[in-house]
């Protein structure tokens, strides 16, 4: 696909898009392998699985909280910048994950000191420099291509993570990633905007652009749609190898399962942004929702084995971050790209406030129960209510006053 050098930040489509894909595979890669570690942790300091499960649903609320902030931030002071404290609290954090031997200290660093840099290191930061940077009718496109990275960093560090914990035991795995995390900070001189983020900046402020926001159907029905997007992937993401390693399949299956997401994911998010230009996406976003709904009910339904786990696998990840392009982009949509960190960071504090209720809850009804059942069922009926949730939402640019549209 051509794509225009000349754009209104100083910088390359093709630079940015290099730049801010290396920076998420490097962020959403290290992540996605944090359930490899709560084995290993939870047996060598005597912790239950809701403690470690507590500490990473604290990551995941950590980094929607902070997630506006960082938006608002980036869309203020430039993503760059932003940019460079993510990678450094990301290593603080992963030093701090491995050396610590107290649950709250552990929360600290794997919860909150984690959970602020990916705030600082993802999608929302990203986002707004693509949705400044390329053009309108190419942006769906644009934010698929980041987010098959994410997709892409997560196939290729879930066997680099599992290696590093079998070859150097898993705090010395924790080390290595840490001095990886920082290779975000150079990475992110490549999306400094030459004309500051302010260039298309119009008459509409930050506290403008959120009560209009929120007011609108549109923007709360999209909120819910990810809050629900963040239960199932986290869950799935965090508990999935304890899920089966319970019913007697190894790691090697958890590692390949977890390999065939990612994998698959590289493929759906990048189909989800280029189908965004061409379909409405709200329809995309209910069909996306219902066929996880789908997927999850059938894997639940039938025998357990090797096979039925990486079919599981294949599909989930087709739909893992395909609710990312689509989402994005209707928000810039509606309101355009000026103050689209900040608003892409509250729908996705809303997507991480299910992914905390999403892996807490795992640990807690398990250590209850004996079982995940129940929190599997949660998961069909929230993709269902999803579905639903995302028809009749509405693309087409708001409504302004002459005197508070962004030029």
């Amino acid at each position: 696909m051509t794509v225009h050098r000349s754009t209104p930040t100083g910088l390359s489509v093709q630079q940015v898009l290099l730049c801010g894909a290396l920076i998420v595979t490097m962020s959403m890669g290290i992540r996605h392998g944090f359930g490899f570690w709560l084995q290993p942790i939870i047996t060598e300091r005597g912790w239950t699985r809701e403690t470690f499960s507590f500490a990473m649903a604290v990551q995941n609320l950590a980094w929607g909280v902070a997630g506006p902030l960082a938006g608002m931030l980036a869309d203020r002071f430039g993503a760059w910048r932003v940019l460079i404290g993510g990678g450094l609290a990301y290593a603080t954090g992963l030093a701090l994950m491995a050396v610590t031997s107290h649950p709250l200290s552990f929360t600290l660093g794997a919860g909150v000191l984690i959970g602020v840099a990916q705030s600082g290191s993802t999608y929302a930061v990203i986002y707004g420099v693509l949705g400044r940077t390329v053009s309108a009718e190419k942006r769906s496109w644009a934010f698929g291509v980041a987010a098959a990275a994410g997709s892409f960093g997560q196939f290729v560090m879930i066997p680099v993570e599992t290696w590093l914990i079998s070859h150097l035991g898993w705090q010395g795995a924790l080390f290595l990633l840490a001095g990886a995390a920082l290779l975000i900070v150079p990475l992110a001189l490549g999306v400094r905007e030459r004309h500051g983020p302010a260039t298309n900046a119009g008459h509409q402020s930050i506290g403008q652009a959120l009560r209009e926001a929120f007011g609108y159907r549109s923007f709360q029905l999209l909120m819910l749609g990810y809050f629900v997007c963040g239960f199932q992937v986290v869950f799935i993401g965090v508990h999935l190898p304890s899920y089966l390693k319970d019913h007697g399949l190894g790691l090697g299956v958890s590692t390949g399962a977890l390999m065939l997401i990612g994998l698959f994911n590289i493929f759906g998010t990048y189909a989800a942004g280029m189908l965004g230009q061409r379909f409405p996406k709200h329809y995309l976003l209910s069909v996306i929702y219902g066929a996880r709904a789908v997927a999850i009910l059938t894997f639940i339904s039938v025998p357990l084995t090797p096979v039925s786990v990486y079919v599981f696998a294949a599909v989930m990840g087709f739909l893992w971050l395909s609710t990312v392009p689509p989402t994005n982009a209707v928000v810039a949509q509606i309101f355009g790209a000026q103050h689209l960190s900040t608003l892409g960071g509250f729908v996705f504090l809303s997507h991480q406030v299910g992914s905390f209720l999403g892996v807490w809850l795992g640990g807690k009804l398990y250590d209850a129960t004996g079982s995940y059942d129940v929190v599997w069922w949660l998961a069909i009926a929230l993709g269902v209510m999803a579905m639903l949730a995302n028809l009749p939402v509405r693309e087409g640019p708001i409504q302004r006053a002459p005197s508070a549209r962004p030029a």
